[in-house]
C-alpha cells in the first residue's frame, strides 16, 4: 500500500475515479466510506481510537455477548437496516421480543402510557390509567383545547412548549424521560425543530397540541412502513454492525488505519494532504486525496478547520455534549424477583432518582436471553448538567445502580458480573437554534469543494441519522469527485489552496 493510501479498485469497480480520505472510524464514517466505494472512489478510513465503531461497541459480560453502547435502531427509518442488510447482517437483524416499557415515577412502576409522541398524549385514556401523572396534572392537560395558538416562531424548546400547552407534569414526567433516553438532555432547552420535528410542524398547523398529536398518529396509522416493529436489533449486539461495515470495505479495497489521529488537513492544488500520527504516537504519514469526509464529533473538527473555514471552527466550538455511561450487570436468574417483567423502564429527572433508565436485555433481546442461567440488564446514569455522579468509581456506580434497581424492582442479588462503559463527551445537544447551526457551519464547508461533514452533530444522534449524514455527506464528496475528474486540468480542478470565501 502506497503512503497516499491509494489501493486497488475492489471487485466490480474497474478504474475508480478519485481518493477519498474519511477522518472517523465511527458508524458514520463507515457509513462513507461504503457510499463512497459504491460510487467508485478508493478510500482511506482515518481512526484515532484503538477501535472502529464509535458508540455502537460490542463486547462481553460473563461469557455472554453485549452491547455495551447503543443496543438498536430506529426500523421505521430504512438507512440502518439497509445498512445491515448490504453488508450481511440482514438474517440476524431482530424485532424486541417485548416492548412493554414503564416509568419509574412517583414511587412505583408505572406502565408507559400508550397513544403518545414523544411523551406528549393524544389519548388521555390510557395516560390516566397508567397512574403516570396526579389528578391536577391530568386536568391540566384539557386546558390545551381552550388555549389560544401558543408561538413557535423559528424554533422552540420542546420543554418550553408543552409545558405551555398541556402543564409541566407532562414534560416532567413524560417527554423529559423519553427525550433524556435519546439526548442525556434537558427538554427545557431541546430543540423541537431539531430533535421532533413533526411535533413541530404539528404545533405551527394546529393551535391545539392534542390535536396536532392526534394528526400525527392518524398519518401514521395509514403508512404501511409504521405498522411494524418501532426498534430493531441485531443478534450478538449492534455492535456487530460497525464491524461488518468496515469488514464490506476493505473487501471492496478499502485502507482502514485505527490509532491514527489526524494532525493537519491542509488543501493543495490537487485537492486535499492529511497528515496523520505525529508527536507522541508512530512517525506522521502524509496522505494526499482527492476529497475529505469529516466524522468526528465537533471538537476535533473545528480543531482540524481552524484555518481552512473558522467560521464552521467557530460554530463546531458551540456544540455542547453531554456525558453518560452505562453499567452493565449479569445476575444468576435464581437471584431475580420473581416478576422481572417488560423491557425495562425510565426514571424522570424529578424523581431524583440517579439512574435514568434500566434495560432488561434478556427480557429485550431474545438472543441476549438465551443463556437459562444468567440475565443481563443494564442502566445508564448521567444527564446533561447533571454529570457529578461520573466522577464516581466503577463499583461506585455499580452500587449506586443497585441501590435503585432495589428500590425499583425489588433486586437484592449482587450481580455475578459487571462492567462500566463511560462516553465522556458522547451526545451532542440540540439546543434551540441547532439546525441553524448546522446549516451555517454546511455553508462554510461546502466553500472547499471536495470537502463534506457528517455525524451524529448534525442531522440527529439515532443510527439511521448518522448513516443518513454519512450518506449525504458521502454523495457531495462523490459529485465533487466525479466534476474534478471530468473537469479539463483535473489535476487542480479543486481549486488553490486557501480559506473559506
Amino acid at each position: 500500500m502506497s503512503a497516499d493510501g491509494r489501493g486497488g479498485p475492489g471487485p466490480g469497480t474497474p478504474g475508480r475515479a478519485g481518493h477519498a480520505v474519511v477522518i472517523g472510524g465511527g458508524i458514520a464514517g463507515l457509513a462513507a466510506a461504503h457510499r463512497l466505494l459504491a460510487a467508485g472512489a478508493r478510500v482511506t478510513v482515518l481512526e484515532a481510537g484503538a477501535r472502529l465503531g464509535g458508540k455502537l461497541y460490542a463486547g462481553e459480560l460473563a461469557g455472554l455477548p453485549v452491547d455495551l453502547g447503543a443496543e438498536s435502531v430506529l426500523a421505521r427509518r430504512p438507512e440502518a437496516v439497509d445498512l445491515a442488510r448490504a453488508v450481511g447482517l440482514g438474517d440476524a437483524l431482530q424485532a424486541p421480543a417485548t416492548a412493554t416499557a414503564a416509568l419509574w415515577t412517583r414511587g412505583a412502576l408505572r406502565p408507559m402510557p400508550r397513544g403518545h409522541v414523544m411523551g406528549v398524549p393524544g389519548d388521555l385514556n390510557p395516560l390516566a390509567a397508567s397512574g403516570v401523572l396526579s389528578a391536577e396534572g391530568l386536568a391540566r392537560i384539557s386546558a390545551d383545547a381552550d388555549l389560544p395558538r401558543t408561538e413557535t416562531g423559528e424554533d422552540v424548546a420542546v420543554g418550553a412548549y408543552v409545558a405551555a400547552r398541556l402543564g409541566r407534569e407532562v414534560v416532567d414526567r413524560l417527554v423529559e424521560p423519553l427525550l433524556g433516553g435519546v439526548y442525556a438532555g434537558d427538554a427545557y432547552r431541546i430543540s423541537m425543530r431539531a430533535a421532533v420535528p413533526q411535533l413541530f410542524e404539528a404545533a405551527r398547523s394546529h393551535r391545539s397540541l392534542g390535536e396536532g398529536v392526534r394528526e400525527i398518529q392518524r398519518r401514521a396509522a395509514e403508512r404501511p412502513q409504521d405498522t411494524g416493529p418501532v426498534f430493531a436489533g441485531i443478534e450478538g449486539g449492534i455492535g456487530r454492525l460497525p464491524l461488518a461495515v468496515a469488514d464490506a470495505c476493505r473487501a471492496a479495497g478499502a485502507r482502514i488505519l485505527t490509532g491514527a489521529p489526524v494532525r493537519e488537513l491542509l488543501r493543495t492544488d490537487a485537492g486535499w494532504r492529511v497528515v496523520t500520527g505525529g508527536p507522541g504516537g508512530d512517525p506522521a504519514e502524509v496522505i494526499e486525496a482527492d476529497a475529505v469526509v469529516l466524522a468526528t464529533p465537533a471538537g476535533p473538527a473545528a480543531g482540524l478547520l481552524e484555518r481552512l473555514a473558522p467560521a464552521a471552527a467557530s460554530e463546531l466550538r458551540g456544540v455542547d455534549y453531554a456525558s453518560m455511561a452505562l453499567v452493565t450487570l449479569a445476575f444468576r436468574r435464581s437471584d431475580l424477583p420473581p416478576d422481572l417483567a417488560g423491557s425495562g423502564f425510565l426514571v424522570p429527572p424529578v424523581d431524583g432518582r440517579t439512574i435514568k433508565a434500566s434495560t432488561f436485555s434478556s427480557n429485550k433481546w431474545a438472543w441476549s436471553g438465551a443463556d437459562p442461567d444468567l440475565f443481563l440488564l443494564r442502566t445508564s446514569v448521567g444527564r446533561h448538567g447533571d454529570e457529578a455522579v461520573l466522577e464516581r468509581e466503577d463499583a461506585e456506580l455499580v452500587d449506586v445502580s443497585l441501590t435503585d434497581l432495589g428500590a425499583a424492582v425489588g433486586l437484592a442479588a449482587r450481580p455475578v458480573a459487571s462492567a462500566v462503559t463511560r462516553w465522556t463527551g458522547g451526545l451532542p445537544q440540540y439546543p434551540v437554534g441547532h439546525l441553524d447551526r448546522v446549516a451555517r457551519i454546511r455553508t462554510a464547508v461546502a466553500a472547499l469543494p471536495g470537502l463534506a461533514v457528517c455525524g451524529a452533530l448534525y442531522d440527529g444522534v439515532g443510527i439511521p441519522a448518522c448513516v443518513a449524514s454519512a450518506h449525504r455527506a458521502a454523495d457531495a464528496v462523490a459529485a465533487a469527485l466525479s466534476a474534478a475528474g471530468s473537469a479539463p486540468g483535473s489535476a487542480s480542478a479543486f481549486g488553490t489552496p486557501g480559506t473559506e470565501h
